[in-house]
């Protein structure tokens, strides 16, 4: 497990995002760090958490994206991030 911890970084990422007439925030898009724009397919899920594998806190969305599930967190400093695989 603590390897596993190892090759996880936290990426910032752009997000479109859309605020509802009852004030959810729903992320609409991402833009990856070399510029590659991708589609939210669909929410999952939405918490409180923490990412135990990159560290930081906030609200957590579970997303499809290009058919994988991925962790999207927007954190209390108005920030969004996922994990990422170190390569």
């Amino acid at each position: 497990m603590e390897q596993q911890v190892r090759n996880i970084r936290k990426v910032y990422v752009d997000v479109i995002a859309e605020f509802t007439k009852d004030g959810s925030l729903i992320p609409r898009y991402i833009t990856w760090e070399d510029g590659r724009r991708y589609e939210v397919d669909r929410i999952l899920d939405r918490r409180r958490a923490a990412s135990m594998r990159a560290g930081g806190m906030g609200i957590r969305y579970t997303c499809r994206i290009c058919g994988k599930v991925t962790y999207l967190f927007y954190e209390e400093n108005l920030k969004w991030f996922v994990e990422a695989k170190v390569i």
